[in-house]
């Protein structure tokens, strides 16, 4: 049985007083959850604050991305060490925002994910399409490409361990969703790819949904089969909103 998810993405919102408020409330909103896993992915600069705020609770800490090399001349990266060390313990890679403004391509996805396994960090992969490419029916076709080069090359351990994000670049902020259908389509479709290469692992590993997900819509996506938790950006910067996306009713 693959326990749920629940990730927030801040993006580039928050300072670090605005975060310490935050993570304070939802701390006293979630303090009874045991059935999901929750998990927030403050910016850099809050990752420390925000750590010393949950430790020894049922709050997880994730980063929005990582450099994959541990130190060097890399003048503004961060490395994965520093991320664990700040006290993370899962790292978002890959996402669509990253592809798209930073040139992040599925070599580049492959090594930060491996980089992220050796510091002990569980890298969440984001795939993909845009509207473009979901007109053209070419969905499968790029999350297929997405998964095969971005997941390659992973030990037993790894390939059990890791999960897998699944956001259409239209419904990211757009307020438009994926029907809960479209969504167990692309999961149950992701899931059978990931299969081929990891046979033993499929059915373990955990696939969230995220693209405009909120309170009002969690509920259906989480009732399909392959849909195990969400990958939430705007409906995660409220403590309130996030809340009710955590205790989304079974």
């Amino acid at each position: 049985m693959r326990k749920p998810l629940m990730a927030g993405n801040w993006k580039m919102n928050k300072t670090i007083s605005e975060a310490i408020d935050f993570t304070k409330a939802l701390k006293s909103l979630v303090a009874d959850v045991s059935d999901v896993e929750i998990l927030i992915c403050p910016a850099f600069t809050s990752l420390s604050a925000v750590y010393n705020e949950i430790k020894g609770g049922n709050i997880k800490l994730g980063a929005q991305n990582l450099f994959w090399e541990n130190k060097g001349a890399f003048t503004g990266e961060v490395s994965p060490v520093m991320i664990k060390d700040s006290g993370c313990s899962y790292v978002l890679i890959g996402h669509s925002e990253r592809r798209q403004y930073f040139g992040e391509t599925d070599e580049k996805v492959n090594k930060k994910t491996k980089a992220a396994f050796s510091a002990g960090l569980i890298p969440i992969v984001c795939v993909g399409e845009t509207l473009d490419e979901r007109e053209k029916n070419e969905t499968l076709k790029v999350i297929e490409t997405q998964i095969k080069n971005g997941l390659a090359g992973l030990d037993a351990e790894q390939s059990r361990t890791v999960v897998i994000a699944y956001e259409p670049v239209w419904a990211i902020g757009t307020g438009k969703t994926a029907t809960p259908e479209q969504a167990q389509e692309v999961h149950n479709f992701a899931r059978k790819i990931y299969s081929q290469m990891y046979k033993d692992s499929a059915e373990k590993i955990r696939i969230l949904y995220g693209g405009s997900v909120k309170p009002d819509n969690i509920s259906t996506l989480m009732q399909k089969p392959d849909i195990d938790g969400g990958l939430v950006g705007g409906a995660s910067l409220e403590s309130d909103s996030f809340a009710k996306l955590v205790k989304y009713s079974k």
